[in-house]
C-alpha cells in the first residue's frame, strides 16, 4: 500500500529534476560551443532535439502509466536524465552530445507527465491545489540551475558542476524504486478503442489547445524576452536576464499560494484572476521602461502560473481511469505548440521586429479565453466512452 506523502514528495522531486532538464542546456551551450568548436547552427540543434526528446517522453509515458503503473517508468526516466546529465558532462564528440541531449530531454518528458498524473490520481479534492504544489518545484529546479551554474563556475569546471547534478537524478531512480505507487489501473489489459476514443471528446480537445497556447506562451516569453528588452529598453543582457528571472518568480510565487491559501477558491474566479494578471503584465510590459517592464513579467508569470495545474486537473477528473493516458494527449499538443509558435515568433521578429512579442501575447489571451468559455460551458457533457460511462466491450492489450 503506497503513503501519499511519499508519493507526493517523489512528484516535488521529479518536477525539480524536469525543471532543471529544461534550464540547463541553455545554461551549458556556450561552454558546449566552445568545447566542441560548434557554428551557431550546429548548437541551434542542440536546442531542437531536447524539445523533440520532451515529446517523445510526453507520448509514451501516458498509455504505460496506465497499464503498468508508475513506478518503474518514473525510475527509468530519473536514470535517462541522469544518463544525459552524465552525457552532457563527459561527451567526447558532437554526436554522443546529441544523443546525450535527446535521451535527456526523453527522461525530462517522461518524469513531467508521470509526476503530474500520479499526483492527479492520489488526490481525491481540489487537485489543481496539489498539482500548483508540485509546480512550484519546477520553479525552484528552472532558478536553481542558473544560480548555481553563476554562483561555481569560476570555481569548478561545467562538466563537473553538470556531473554532480546528475547525481540527484541517480538518487531519484533509486528513491523511486524503494517506496510503492498506485496500483495500474488497466493490469488485465489496456482498452486502446477507449484511448483512440479520447481524440473525439471535443473537452479533452478544447483544453489541449489550451495548452497549446499556455506553453507557447511561456516559451515565446522565456526566449524572446530578453532580446525584447534589449531592443526597447536599451538594458544590458544581464539585467534581461533578471527581468526573465522574475517572471519565473512570479509564477513559482503565485503557484505556491493557489496550492495553499487559495487552494478552496473556485478554478472559474482563478482563471478570471489569471487573464486579469496576464492583460495587465502584457501592457506594463509594452514600454520602454525597464522598471515597468519587470512589473508587467512578474504579473505575467502569475497570470500564467494556473493554466497546467487548473486544466490537467480537469483532465484527470474526467478521465479518472486513464488519467495517465489522457495527460499523454493533451501535453503533447502543448508541446508542439510550444515548438510551432516559438519557431513562428522567430520568423517574425526577424522579419517585422521583436515590438510583435506584445501583439503575440494579445493574441494568446484572446484564444485562450474564448477556450476557457468553451471549456466551461461543454465540461458536463459525458466523455466519449468515458470512465463516466458504462464498460464497453474493447480490445485490450
Amino acid at each position: 500500500m503506497y503513503q501519499k506523502k511519499l508519493v507526493f514528495l517523489s512528484a516535488c522531486l521529479g518536477m525539480l529534476l524536469f525543471g532543471v532538464t529544461l534550464i540547463t542546456l541553455g545554461s551549458v551551450v556556450p561552454e558546449l560551443a566552445h568545447e566542441f568548436q560548434l557554428s551557431d547552427i550546429e548548437a541551434g540543434t542542440l536546442f531542437s532535439i531536447l524539445p523533440l526528446g520532451v515529446l517523445a517522453g510526453s507520448l509514451v509515458f501516458g498509455p504505460f502509466c496506465d497499464k503498468y503503473g508508475y513506478k518503474y517508468l518514473l525510475a527509468l526516466s530519473a536514470l535517462l536524465i541522469f544518463i544525459g546529465f552524465e552525457g552532457i558532462a563527459f561527451a567526447t564528440n558532437f554526436s554522443i552530445l546529441r544523443i546525450s541531449v535527446f535521451v535527456f530531454g526523453l527522461g525530462g518528458g517522461i518524469i513531467n507527465g508521470a509526476t503530474n498524473a500520479v499526483v492527479a490520481d492520489i488526490t481525491e479534492n481540489e487537485k489543481y491545489a496539489n498539482l500548483s504544489l508540485i509546480g512550484v518545484f519546477f520553479g525552484i529546479g528552472a532558478l536553481g540551475m542558473p544560480f548555481i551554474m553563476a554562483l561555481l563556475k569560476n570555481v569548478i569546471d561545467f562538466q563537473w558542476i553538470i556531473a554532480a547534478v546528475g547525481l540527484v537524478a541517480l538518487f531519484a531512480a533509486l528513491f523511486y524504486m524503494l517506496i510503492d505507487f498506485p496500483l495500474p489501473k488497466h493490469r488485465n489489459g489496456f482498452p486502446i478503442r477507449r484511448s483512440f476514443a479520447l481524440l473525439k471528446d471535443k473537452v479533452l480537445i478544447f483544453i489541449a489547445f489550451f495548452l497549446f497556447c499556455q506553453s507557447s506562451f511561456e516559451a515565446i516569453i522565456n526566449n524572446w524576452t530578453t532580446t525584447y528588452l534589449m531592443v526597447q529598453t536599451g538594458v544590458s543582457p544581464g539585467k534581461a536576464l533578471y527581468a526573465l528571472s522574475l517572471f519565473v518568480v512570479g509564477m513559482t510565487v503565485t503557484r505556491l499560494l493557489t496550492g495553499s491559501v487559495l487552494r478552496n477558491v473556485k478554478t472559474q474566479s482563478l482563471l478570471i484572476a489569471s487573464f486579469v494578471l496576464l492583460l495587465c503584465g502584457c501592457f506594463l510590459l509594452n514600454t520602454n521602461n525597464y522598471v515597468r517592464a519587470i512589473f508587467g513579467l512578474v504579473l505575467m508569470g502569475g497570470g500564467l502560473a494556473g493554466g497546467f495545474p487548473i486544466m490537467l486537473a480537469k483532465v484527470a477528473t474526467r478521465y479518472k481511469d486513464l488519467s495517465a493516458t489522457a495527460f499523454s494527449v493533451v501535453l503533447a499538443i502543448a508541446l508542439l505548440g510550444n515548438m510551432l509558435v516559438n519557431y513562428m515568433m522567430g520568423i517574425l521578429a526577424q522579419k517585422y521586429g521583436i515590438h510583435n512579442l506584445i501583439n503575440v501575447a494579445f493574441i494568446e489571451i484572446a484564444v485562450m479565453t474564448v477556450l476557457t468559455i468553451l471549456i466551461f460551458r461543454f465540461q458536463k457533457s459525458k466523455p466519449v466512452n468515458g470512465s463516466g460511462d458504462r464498460e464497453l466491450e474493447d480490445q485490450v492489450i
